[in-house]
């Protein structure tokens, strides 16, 4: 692949950007009440705005295309995004309407409870989006939480020649199954590809969407890895992340998509690429409080040498 030191890959993200109350609780609550936190953090946060934070600090190039309030929850957003590296030039910002936000809770074991707020006056009409920036990119990448948004931009990525990848998480699932057979490159959550296929286990879900949906097909399964549909054979393969000691699984996935589009955009084999997301999503795991948790490209390239030399 690609190394930081080189021309830098540009990625192109579209959807999510909120601002987040993270709360790092003993357990998750039960009933109604007061309850304490063990820690908190403030973060933007969101799908898309994560993976093109993850991208940057992996040492790609990114620019995040999405939709914030013209308020003061709108301008956090921007501001802790663009000291995360992400070009924020492209984000639209709306008058009278109130930024996405989200609270989260996560538990001494890592997992969580999400509960976002968007605006639907945020709007879904995408013309206004600078299409020629994605023309000129190395890859795009769309979440599934503004459709219309996200289907402009596989559809110019695909019109470019460039890949067009998908995160595939929980929505309708007309609109997943429409996205995706616009994307070159669709990586499902395992909820969204359960779905969409009604298979509870990755292979089979692969195997029954694989006659739906052309180009290539993943699915994450937290720690259990990414398993893939390989066109050429017809089989199921399968890669394990690396073991960690979760602390906080919160963005872990949109971390995986980041490394994954700057990964592909670098030209590097799918094995590779995978290997790459998955390592980035584990380390991601140790740290609470979200995409704050992303590793540093060397520490990631570490990792991969020491899993290589044991293999």
């Amino acid at each position: 692949m690609t190394g930081p030191t080189e021309a830098r890959p540009r990625v192109v993200c579209i959807g999510a950007a909120t601002f987040d109350s993270i709360f790092r609780m003993a357990r998750l609550p039960t009933g109604h009440g007061k309850v304490l936190p063990l820690d908190a953090i403030e973060v933007a946060h969101g799908m898309a705005a994560s993976a093109a934070a993850a991208i940057a600090k992996l040492g790609g190039a990114s620019t995040l295309f999405s939709r914030v309030g013209n308020d003061g929850v709108g301008a956090r957003i921007i501001a802790d995004l663009r000291e995360a590296g992400v070009d924020c030039s492209h984000i639209r910002r709306v008058d009278g309407v109130r930024s996405p936000i989200c609270t989260v809770l996560i538990d001494a074991d890592g997992e969580r409870l999400v509960i976002p707020f968007y605006d639907p006056r945020l709007g879904k009409d995408p013309a206004w989006l600078p299409l020629d920036l994605v023309t000129e990119a190395d890859a795009a990448l769309a979440d599934v939480r503004w459709p219309e948004g996200a289907a402009a931009v596989l559809d110019a990525a695909r019109a470019a020649g460039i890949p067009a990848i998908l995160d595939a998480d929980v929505g309708p699932a007309e609109i997943i199954e429409d996205l995706a057979a616009r994307a070159t490159h669709v990586v499902f959550s395992e909820p969204a590809a359960t779905l969409l296929s009604g298979e509870t286990d990755p292979r089979a879900a692969l195997e029954a969407l694989a006659p739906r949906l052309s180009g290539f097909l993943a699915v994450t399964a937290g720690p259990d890895g990414c398993f893939w549909l390989e066109r050429a054979t017809g089989a199921i393969r399968h890669l394990a992340p690396p073991e960690v000691i979760a602390v906080d699984t919160l963005a872990a996935g949109d971390v995986f998509h980041g490394a994954f589009a700057l990964a592909i955009a670098e030209k590097a084999t799918i094995p590779d690429a995978i290997a790459f997301a998955n390592v980035a999503a584990a380390l991601k795991c140790r740290t609470f409080g979200g995409r704050m948790g992303t590793p540093e490209r060397a520490e990631v390239e570490a990792v991969l040498a020491t899993m290589e030399t044991r293999s």
